[in-house]
């Protein structure tokens, strides 16, 4: 890996948390950078400082990009369900696809881009872009609040029946697969395995150099039947083996990225359930 190449997450504004898991500043080196995006359940918005801002939409599968050498990205992940209100669009029409932010905001896709290239420096045009969500935020409706509490229950510390969970929401299958598609983009079951191996991949952070950081049972904390199991839903989902997406150790990430803040909120559920609160 290009030592030059950097990527620093961290948490959103504090008006921002309920809608965006994270933020990051991310820098190229010299040469062009293969970026692996995995399936999260969320939404992204992607700022190449000086170009476009875009949109990659809710993931099944991994979507590979390379950015262009020298090039400062700022970034937000969303939460599952949470981007469609302030995109304007269903989130299922933006399902496995990148689109430019302008065919979606027009103009003021291309003010938010100029605004970006002001700015004295990387975080400055961070914390620009989320102060423009927020502003955004207060002219949209708020998330809907039976798919947040459905999203929630989807954590993969308390593996829950579908079934079980319509019961609870009071609501059919078909009624919240439907609401699912419109805000999430992916029916409930494909966001719980999605989910399921976001939570794998907080614990093998969380576990980096630890002797108890073995993959088997970090597959077993989140639900995985074993290692088989997990290196299925691995493949279907990055298009490589733990190991191999790991970066030859199945104990750590070896793509040389901080995901702590990402993860930081699967890692707070899962001790939460561990407590039994």
């Amino acid at each position: 890996m290009d030592p030059a190449q950097t990527y620093v997450e961290r948490s959103p504004l504090p008006g921002l948390a309920g809608r965006v898991r994270t933020v990051w500043v991310q820098h190229t080196g010299q040469a062009p950078y293969v970026q692996r995006n995995l399936p999260t359940g969320g939404v992204e918005l992607h700022c190449p400082i000086g170009g476009l801002p875009r949109l990659v939409g809710p993931l099944t599968r991994v979507d590979v990009q390379v950015l262009p050498p020298r090039t400062t990205v700022v970034g937000v992940r969303f939460w599952p369900g949470a981007a469609a209100p302030l995109l304007g669009v269903p989130a299922d029409d933006l399902l496995d696809l990148t689109v430019v932010l302008d065919e979606l905001w027009g103009a003021a896709a291309d003010h938010l881009g100029e605004l970006l290239a002001d700015a004295p420096g990387p975080d400055a045009a961070l914390e620009r872009l989320q102060r423009r969500l927020a502003h955004r935020q207060q002219l949209v409706e708020r998330r809907d609040p039976l798919v947040a509490e459905a999203v929630r229950r989807l954590m993969p510390w308390e593996p829950v029946e579908i079934g079980e969970l319509t019961t609870h929401l009071s609501i059919s299958p078909s009624q919240l697969r439907r609401r699912f598609l419109s805000t999430v983009g992916l029916g409930p079951k494909a966001l719980q395995r999605t989910l399921r191996f976001q939570g794998y991949l907080a614990l093998a952070q969380a576990s980096a150099g630890r002797p108890d950081g073995r993959v088997a049972d970090l597959a077993a904390q989140v639900g995985y039947a074993d290692h088989a199991h997990l290196g299925r839903e691995c493949m279907r989902l990055t298009g490589v083996t733990p190991r191999e997406l790991l970066g030859g150790r199945t104990d750590r990430c070896g793509c040389g990225h901080d995901h702590a803040a990402s993860y930081r909120p699967f890692l707070a559920v899962g001790a939460r359930s561990a407590r039994g609160g």
